[in-house]
């Protein structure tokens, strides 16, 4: 009776353990609702489940804490300057696969394979279909021109993708011009900075202002939301450009922990999620972009339009993003 005791114990250890093999533990960024069919996929196609955490905030600082003890194997999030802030914190490690490399574009991947982009998205301007002419709005560097004075409405200018289109305009044309830019866009605003991309079509709606800055796919979200219908509905996108440049696009990605307990199941699933399938799924359900050539755009994201995406690395905007913030602080832009 001991020996089969044991013997029941033992097998008990081997059936946990297998459990725990079959399974993959991610930390997002990302709204759980956005990223559960994607995984839901994956289990049904490989029987490899998808633990998910999702973080408002502190991820670094969670890995950080937990170390080589971290259950996470895979953190996904938006925003270049979040995916570098994470390989700079030295909590990730390096991904070298021919699967990914063939999937995602080069300019969409850190070049020593510390993390992969998986949708993009472009910072554009909703404008005001009763109030702005066709072709009124052409670049960013428009937007401190004083014919906007008064019409703008905008998030804060600490938010991650207005920090990123900061940046970017640094990377354009220097610091000394980015700050005289961001006091032209303050001087031009409507109203005092604040709530989220879709607050803003909300005022253009309400006869607030006349154009905003946002993300393409926030269009979608108000699309399906009943009360947000009709600020949809009142806009049109646009999508400016650079002088001398294409219009500005940010990312959602992916990195692998350091830790990572699951490691060979985290880079199936890695793969998996720049193939056509998925990226097809990912784009379908967020509104954005996919950047492997060979998945679909959803018909809504083709409604849209087709726009040249600028040139300028993203690695290079992401590092940029100290200096953007010194510069937003130093004009008092949200005040």
């Amino acid at each position: 009776m001991h020996r089969l005791f044991i013997a029941v114990i033992c097998a008990a250890m081997v059936v946990s353990a297998t459990a725990r093999a079959d399974e993959i533990n991610v930390y997002s960024y990302r709204q759980p609702e956005l990223i559960k069919p994607l995984f839901d996929a994956f289990t049904a196609e490989t029987s490899i489940d998808v633990n998910v955490s999702f973080l408002k905030k502190g991820m670094i600082e969670k890995l950080q804490a937990e170390g080589d003890r971290s259950p996470a194997d895979l953190i996904m999030t938006v925003d270049i300057s979040r995916l570098n802030g994470v390989v700079e914190a030295d909590v990730t490690q390096p991904v070298t696969s021919s699967v990914i490399n063939s999937n995602i574009p080069a300019e969409f991947r850190d070049p020593d394979g510390q993390w992969f982009g998986l949708t993009s998205r472009a910072r554009i301007v909703y404008a005001s279909k009763d109030r702005v002419a066709d072709g009124e709005v052409t670049t960013y560097e428009d937007l401190a021109s004083d014919k906007w004075k008064g019409r703008i409405c905008i998030r804060s200018g600490t938010n991650a993708y207005n920090l990123a289109l900061t940046s970017a305009v640094i990377a354009h044309h220097g610091k000394e011009t980015a700050k005289g830019w961001l006091e032209g866009v303050k001087a031009n605003l409507a109203r005092k900075p604040s709530g989220n991309d879709r607050a803003q079509v909300k005022a253009i709606h309400a006869g607030e202002c006349d154009i905003s800055v946002g993300n393409t796919y926030y269009m979608k979200k108000m699309l399906e939301n009943e009360e947000q219908i009709a600020w949809a509905e009142s806009v049109r996108i646009v999508f400016p450009t650079f002088s001398k440049g294409g219009t500005h696009v940010n990312l959602s990605g992916m990195a692998l922990t350091k830790a990572a307990p699951n490691k060979d199941n985290a880079i199936k699933l890695m793969e998996w999620l720049t193939g056509n399938q998925a990226q097809a799924i990912y784009a379908e359900q967020n509104g954005e972009y996919p950047l492997n050539a060979g998945a679909e755009k959803s018909a809504l994201v083709k409604s849209w339009g087709e726009f040249n995406a600028d040139d300028k690395a993203l690695i290079e905007i992401a590092k940029l993003r100290p200096a953007s913030l010194k510069l937003v602080e130093q004009v008092n832009f949200d005040e």
